[in-house]
């Protein structure tokens, strides 16, 4: 009641103003009438006059900087005065947003008397881009404005024949009205009600939250069917144990009466209790005449596996550290930051690492279902340095885990800020590097290269990779693979086409890089969009045959057998020259399962604790501990603890891909030994020691594991094996890829 009371005057005021604007006028006066008697105050509302005068000002102004090619007036003003609401739903006014950024882009061109300053046009220009990367990319995929993506590139686009029309005298007057004619109609909506205004604005906030429960559900659907699959795959199993065990036991009661059981009888009865991968081997390698050596293999195959005693890390206190993340000072939320990302770069592979993500996951340790504005995951927009580059390592470390990549893709809120660190993070590497890998292992899941696609991530790519000797290894290598990433849909694909001069010289730079570790992305990705005709014709235009013979007579066997495949598809006439993936089929298979957690994570610490002060999981555990302490566990935590020596790398665990080996897949992690590669290293690929060849598998040195699923006129047959099934799971540090990448042959 309290609570009333205190906003009495403002609630009736809203009343009024709301039976006014309705013209409810008999109401009105007895409205009044009764809140004089009672004593009711009433919040005084602006008068009609008085907002249509204030109103008039603000068009005079909007226009008056239009004219002016005042961007930064004009912007502010637009920002501050038409409703959010109305700028991100309403398609007229997102088209007339666009068309007017261009007007503020091309202004100097238009208004110069000489040659335009050369240092306010390219700021222009680069608020345009900004502008494309961001709130335009959501016209991407409209027709209209397709050929303005390209503005920012194109040298001099007032001789480019898709800007002529910019640049008529009629132009300009003509989208002047359009903005007159919008105004007038926005401020005499402006005198809406607030009460109206507040109803909408709930209804859309409304239809947010079912948007977002609509994808939990959709993820909840794909992981039961994932479920589904496991328990009729176990059933199967179950089924086949049954008729086994019935064979056996008439085979037994056979040999009461006298009958003899045949080696051959015996080979097959143990063949089908063997996994697929075994059977073909042991039909031939294993002598079954002699005694024991079945049920010797068989007690063999069911004995389990011995692992060394690593105990569950103690519970925490996630309510508090929530808090202390989002209220502590700066120093206390970076330690905070570590210590959480040491518990999982840190703690075994596991059951050790999958509990420790699991609570993550299960508290909403990111704050990823929350719509607090003072949320975990906001700390990627602090002010300091420090903490939001531990924010990101975190972030790349939930992103190096498949669970991880699930719970951070629930939507697109984690994605979106991602992107805007990255696009504004130029003062810190490691942060950068950070987001940028935690991007590109997103790219692994359908859903977010489509949006990372129609935000124009692939325009930023470009834009960085043109002066590559700037960035560092990490930068470069998962730039480049992210793009190669991209360009295997056919949106990326598109997306390239609108700048493909810019995206073929840049590629046809990259080939003699010498970071070699590149060069099968780079490879990928060009061999991939010239299966657009425009790219192949813009492609022959700028010579890129000749170049492409420039490298093959430097190149290794591999980067040669690579390089004539392009060269295959560039001459190509084909409309379309390969199936390399549909971006119809949404269904993501079972490459998610992949963990990588890469030593990069924990490179080059900023904060180091000073005396007396705790860090890692001594904070963790002294002033975080929460109930259901476990026995056995070191006060010190995995930072701490010896660290257990990690399997090599590369590998994807036998328990995590059984009965899968005989599938095609699209997408697995690259995993690159942490050493550099030299040109020598980067010949043809080997077979794997002990594996038997999978579909469209194939290894290079380097220990990195492709799934091809390319379906090109001249696809072979692969002609390597995949992983050995007999290793556990690698620690990389390189890039995930989604690789179709090269053609066998």
């Amino acid at each position: 009641m309290e609570d009333i009371l205190a906003h009495e005057s403002e609630l009736l005021g809203l009343v009024k103003e709301y039976l006014d604007f309705a013209e409810f006028e008999d109401t009105l006066k007895t409205f009044s009438k009764e809140c004089k008697i009672k004593g009711k105050p009433l919040s005084k509302t602006a008068g009609g006059s008085l907002r249509d005068s204030k109103s008039l000002i603000i068009q005079r102004d909007l226009v008056a900087a239009f004219d002016s090619g005042d961007q930064k007036v004009f912007f502010d003003l637009w920002e501050e005065h038409i409703p959010s609401f109305i700028r991100a739903g309403d398609s007229l006014a997102q088209k007339l947003e666009f068309y007017l950024h261009i007007h503020f882009a091309i202004y100097l061109l238009k208004h110069s008397m000489g040659r335009p300053d050369k240092e306010e046009l390219d700021e222009r220009i680069s608020y345009f881009k900004t502008y494309l990367e961001t709130k335009g990319a959501a016209l991407s995929q409209t027709t209209e404005f397709l050929p303005f993506y390209a503005l920012p590139f194109v040298p001099n686009p007032m001789v480019h024949p898709s800007f002529k029309e910019l640049f008529q005298d009629s132009w300009t007057p003509e989208l002047k009205l359009k903005l007159e004619k919008f105004l007038g109609l926005i401020f005499k909506a402006s005198n809406t009600p607030k009460l109206l205004t507040l109803y909408k604005e709930n209804g859309q906030s409304n239809k947010e939250m079912l948007q977002q429960l609509h994808q939990q559900l959709v993820e909840a659907e794909r992981r039961s069917m994932t479920y589904l699959k496991r328990y009729n795959k176990i059933q199967a199993d179950y089924h086949n144990l049954i008729g086994v065990t019935a064979e056996l036991v008439d085979s037994l009661e056979a040999t009461v009466s006298g009958k003899m059981i045949t080696p051959e009888y015996l080979q097959s009865v143990c063949v089908r209790l063997f996994s697929n991968q075994m059977r073909q081997s042991l039909a031939h390698s294993v002598d079954f005449t002699r005694p024991g050596t079945a049920s010797t293999m068989l007690r063999a195959s069911l004995a389990p596996t011995k692992l060394k005693d690593v105990p569950l890390l103690p519970s925490l206190d996630y309510e508090k550290l929530k808090k202390d993340l989002t209220l502590g000072s700066d120093r206390l939320k970076a330690f905070l930051l570590q210590a959480l990302r040491w518990r999982l770069t840190t703690s075994h592979p596991g059951e050790q690492r999958e509990t420790v993500l699991q609570a993550y996951i299960s508290n909403d340790l990111l704050d990823c279902h929350s719509h607090s504005q003072r949320g975990v995951l906001q700390l990627l927009h602090s002010r300091s340095e420090v903490v939001r580059q531990y924010m990101a390592r975190l972030i790349n470390a939930f992103a190096s885990l498949a669970e991880g990549r699930l719970y951070l893709a629930q939507s697109t809120k984690v994605l979106r800020m991602l992107e805007e660190r990255l696009k504004e993070e130029d003062k810190d590497i490691i942060t950068r590097e950070n987001v940028l890998g935690a991007l590109q292992k997103f790219s692994l899941r359908r859903p977010l290269q489509t949006a990372m696609i129609r935000d124009g991530l692939i325009f930023w790519l470009i834009d960085i990779l043109k002066d590559p000797d700037c960035l560092s290894d990490y930068t470069l290598e998962y730039s480049v693979a992210l793009l190669m990433n991209l360009c295997l849909r056919s949106a990326g694909k598109n997306m390239c086409a609108k700048v493909a001069g810019l995206v073929l010289k840049v590629l046809s730079d990259l080939l003699g890089h010498e970071n070699h570790e590149i060069q099968p992305y780079v490879n990928g990705a060009l061999y991939s969009i010239l299966s657009i005709p425009s790219i192949r014709e813009e492609a022959r235009a700028m010579g890129m045959e000749d170049i492409l013979r420039c490298f093959i007579k430097e190149g290794n066997a591999e980067m040669i057998r690579q390089i004539e495949f392009i060269i295959k598809q560039l001459n190509s006439e084909e409309l379309l020259d390969g199936v390399l993936e549909s971006d119809d089929d949404e269904d993501e298979d079972d490459e998610e399962d992949h963990d990588t957690m890469e030593a990069d994570l924990d490179k080059d610490e900023l904060i180091q604790p000073q005396l007396g002060e705790l860090s890692g999981e001594k904070l963790l555990t002294t002033e975080y501990l929460g109930p259901g302490r476990p026995s056995h566990f070191s006060p010190d935590g995995p930072a701490h603890q010896k660290r257990l020596p990690s399997v090599p790398a590369g590998r994807l665990p036998p328990s995590r891909r059984g009965g899968r080996r005989g599938r095609q897949a699209r997408s697995v992690v690259a995993s690159r030994t942490s050493r550099r590669a030299s040109p020598a290293r980067l010949g043809g690929p080997q077979p794997a020691k002990g594996g038997a060849p999978g579909p469209g598998q194939w290894r290079d040195h380097q220990g990195i594991y492709i799934s091809c699923h390319l379906q090109a006129p001249d696809a072979l047959h692969p002609r390597d094996p995949g992983p050995d099934p007999t290793q556990g799971q690698g620690v990389g540090s390189g890039p995930s890829v989604l690789l179709v990448w090269p053609p066998a042959g």
